[in-house]
């Protein structure tokens, strides 16, 4: 199967209007493509509509005119080519509940939110697959990578990958969002190319922690490096191409999400390192920080799957057992020591 993608002939919905999914219909938009975004909140939709921003989210960038903002979840996914979804990864499910009915027969799905669901410890392509079985696999990709929204938004140099099953459809995909600005590679490794977006989120966290205790560099880089080995560990047991860990979707996406000052995953760990409860921060946010979510589907994924991920352990404590930072990093110090480098 393959997309038209002449932006004359091909129609496109995107799911979600946080700082990525209006930033993502942006980019489409400007490329020339007729965009319906599917904005939840009336008043960001009216943002949009009526000056061409989205104030809440993305403030301070001039949205292109191709967008059409709607709360219509029909009418913005009805009888489109190409579906990007960008919603929470915890709303994915319901989200593609209300849009099954009107979905093409032929759509091509991308998503762009990365988490696991806590309940069924499914990727967001699992979720979507459940929801979704009349949808061919093959028509399922995952766009990920190191990609802050609003240096996307403002044109800074970017590299991403899409991974799907198909290498046509992943071409394809890769020709509607490249442009001189955001390089789009492709690979087939759709698990380790999710399993990367989400449990970076969590190792994030724990570098916002210890930046909010006031550790140096050599902490960041070792938290970095470990959380690293964690993915391909957890990767490893569920059939991912370790490769994928040491490119965009894999250390591309941690390194950016620990060291980025800007990331909400970041930001949660550092006023967590600093004293502040999960609960204070998070009533104080507008937008989804997916690692807090993430850390309980990632702590019972390693626990089925018998997957040794002491740091992501260690943020699961701090986030839902009420471990103070300092317990936590004592305790993943003062592990038994061990040989660096794992067995493949």
């Amino acid at each position: 199967m393959q997309l038209n993608t002449n932006p004359a002939d091909l129609a496109v919905g995107v799911i979600g209007a946080g700082s990525w999914g209006t930033t993502l219909a942006d980019l489409l938009a400007q490329k020339g493509y007729r965009v319906d975004l599917w904005v939840y909140e009336e008043q960001v939709k009216e943002q949009i509509a009526s000056r061409r921003e989205n104030e809440t989210y993305l403030p301070g960038i001039r949205l292109s005119a191709n967008i059409r903002p709607s709360n219509d979840l029909a009418a913005a996914i009805g009888g489109k080519q190409l579906i990007v979804v960008v919603v929470p990864s915890h709303t994915v499910r319901q989200t593609a509940r209300a849009f099954a009915a009107h979905l093409a027969d032929d759509a091509v799905i991308v998503t762009a939110s990365k988490g696991i669901e806590n309940g069924t410890l499914l990727p967001v392509t699992g979720v979507l697959r459940d929801v979704l079985p009349h949808v061919p696999t093959e028509h399922l990709a995952v766009l990920s990578g190191p990609s802050f929204a609003r240096e996307v938004a403002r044109r800074v140099p970017t590299a991403v990958t899409v991974a799907c099953p198909d290498d046509a459809v992943a071409a394809c995909v890769q020709q509607v969002f490249a442009t001189p600005f955001f390089r789009v590679y492709t690979n087939n490794d759709v698990i380790g190319t999710e399993l990367g977006g989400a449990v970076k989120n969590v190792i994030a966290i724990a570098a916002g922690i210890a930046d909010g205790l006031g550790l140096g560099h050599n902490s960041q880089a070792a938290l970095i490096t470990r959380g690293l080995t964690e993915i391909r560990r957890l990767g490893l047991k569920m059939g991912a191409n370790p490769r994928t860990f040491t490119g965009l979707a894999g250390m591309g996406d941690l390194v950016l999400t620990c060291a980025g000052k800007q990331g909400r995953n970041h930001t949660v760990g550092e006023k967590i390192g600093q004293g502040r409860s999960i609960g204070e921060i998070t009533a104080g946010m507008q937008m989804v920080a997916e690692g807090i979510k993430t850390a309980k589907s990632i702590y019972n994924l390693s626990r089925r799957l018998d997957v040794d991920m002491p740091i992501c352990r260690g943020v699961y404590g701090v986030l839902y057992e009420g471990h103070s930072p300092a317990a936590a990093l004592k305790r993943l110090l003062n592990r038994e020591l061990k040989p660096e480098l794992d067995e493949l």
